[in-house]
């Protein structure tokens, strides 16, 4: 009886009743409104024409008008009601304040030091001109005295990540989308509970739907009674409303403004195949050391000051010259960028734009999802109509079943124009990189879907002549054979049902 009573007044009961209660509302309008039938198509059927109208002409993406478009003309009686109310873009004060906050400190704190863009364009015209769109558009300079070392699972990052928190002397910033009690994260709170004993200034902020199913309600409160200070980015409110799709999807760690980390990986146990659910889970990370990590402060200290509702004193975390210690991996060009969703910019997919249309060789990709709109097809396959060898990596067992539905629709189009396709037969890969040419590199947290493209904010780092480029290449290679190439008589094969279900979500899925 304590066990089902706690489950009925668990956080997600109660999200579940309220949103029910708040669709049963809906349904009872639609009802009450029937008596009213003639009048209110009338009224529905002008307001959807204008909605269609509106869209068609607004600067959405073309993916994005034609999800919206077809159900409002199909449903025109509340099709564009539906718009109205879901639709829109219309996120909430404080995020826009937040975007605008932070936008202001990347201008004030990141200052692009012009030799060092000088001597990139010097050496290529092309890597130049990725850096000054970065540096415009994410307002985040490149860097020459940095360090970055690769790590190609999960496992390797804990382990690295485990050193350094122990290390830390002043203070530990994490921002991450998923926090999950077990091994990783215990391990990781043991050690920053001691820090924050010694003195150690640390902060935790995670996202919110993030962590829904998998840290208790209030769980910041708890960890500020154990001396660390957190926050909770765009707390889950049960509302029918796009309010909710914003989320952080970013995972950064900076320790002492010398060292960080970012990459794919939460703290949750099956990052590290400890629980293991979707076969063996493969996914990457990078450390990051030297003047670099600036970026990251910034970026972190940002959206802290916006969610906390405090103004810090950012030059107190720059680390002084004597601890920009580079370590292994140094050489080359390292940019460490951000992207917002409320700018309109999506700088996210843009930079592999960037990187793909300036390819000559090969574009190798890992990617947990790939659904792609328009402009990012066109790209992979005129370059790998070009001769540019054009691979991506998927998982082979899902985590979400429509959603691998959606990305299998996605097949056909890219193998038939070159682009070869492998899936990662042990398990789900939930890395996000992308090699080329031997001379740039992208590791982070940006999927290759509308999600990360459009809705999320994210991180990466973008990388030139890098040490870490070699070991990222030859990491991938080595994945290669532990997956299996999707041939295109495989893409060809589906069942008239499945062609028509994936029809159908393909359509629909930057409204996923």
């Amino acid at each position: 009886m304590k066990k089902l009573l706690k489950i009925l007044l668990s956080r997600t009961s109660l999200i579940a009743l309220a949103l029910i209660a708040q669709i049963g509302v809906l349904i009872l309008m639609m009802v009450e409104f029937s008596n009213y039938f003639v009048w209110f198509y009338a009224f529905c059927g002008v307001i959807s024409a204008v909605v269609v109208l509106w869209i068609l002409n607004s600067d959405l993406n073309p993916a994005y008008k034609l999800a919206w478009n077809i159900p409002i003309l199909l449903f025109p009686i509340f099709g564009g009601l539906f718009y109205l109310w879901f639709g829109r873009s219309r996120n909430n004060r404080k995020i826009r304040r937040g975007v605008k906050l932070a936008n202001q400190n990347y201008r004030t704190y990141l200052k692009q030091d012009p030799a060092i863009l000088e001597e990139i364009t010097e050496i290529s015209l092309d890597a130049g001109a990725q850096v000054r769109y970065l540096q415009r558009y994410s307002n985040c300079p490149v860097y020459h005295n940095s360090s970055a070392v690769y790590f190609p699972s999960g496992e390797a990052k804990f382990q690295a990540l485990v050193e350094e928190l122990k290390k830390a002397e002043h203070f530990i910033f994490l921002e991450y989308f998923i926090i999950q009690e077990g091994v990783m994260w215990n391990t990781v709170l043991e050690i920053l509970t001691q820090k924050a004993r010694q003195g150690v200034d640390v902060r935790v902020l995670y996202d919110d739907m993030g962590c829904l199913f998998t840290l208790p309600f209030q769980y910041n409160k708890k960890l500020e009674k154990m001396g660390i200070k957190c926050c909770v980015f765009n707390s889950f409110v049960p509302f029918l409303s796009t309010l909710m799709n914003n989320r952080d999807h970013r995972k950064i760690v900076v320790i002492d403004g010398h060292t960080a980390f970012t990459g794919g990986v939460n703290l949750a146990d099956e990052y590290i195949n400890l629980t293991p659910r979707f076969g063996r889970w493969k996914d990457s990370a990078m450390k990051l050391q030297g003047e670099a990590v600036w970026n990251f402060t910034v970026m972190f200290l940002s959206m802290w000051g916006d969610v906390r509702g405090v103004t810090e004193d950012f030059e107190r975390f720059r680390a002084l010259p004597e601890q920009m210690e580079t370590g292994e991996g140094a050489g080359g060009f390292i940019l460490p960028y951000s992207d917002n969703p409320l700018d309109w910019e999506p700088v996210g997919e843009n930079t592999f734009l960037n990187l793909i249309h300036r390819a000559k060789k090969y574009v190798y990709i890992n990617t947990p999802y790939l659904i792609l709109d328009n402009e990012m097809t066109t790209a992979l396959c005129i370059a790998a109509k070009s001769g540019v060898d054009v691979r991506i990596i998927t998982p082979h067992i899902p985590d979400k079943k429509m959603v691998y539905a959606v990305t299998r629709s996605n097949y056909e189009v890219l193998v038939k124009n070159g682009v070869k396709i492998y899936e990662y037969t042990p398990g789900f890969n939930h890395a996000k990189t992308v090699v080329c040419d031997d001379d740039y590199g992208v590791v982070g947290t940006i999927n290759f879907d509308y999600r990360s493209f459009y809705m999320h904010f994210e991180c990466a780092a973008w990388l030139y002549r890098c040490p870490m480029i070699q070991d990222m290449k030859e990491e991938f290679l080595s994945t290669l054979l532990q997956c299996q190439l999707i041939p295109l008589a495989e893409c060809r094969g589906l069942k008239w049902r499945e062609r028509i279900g994936s029809f159908v979500l393909k359509i629909f899925a930057p409204l996923m």
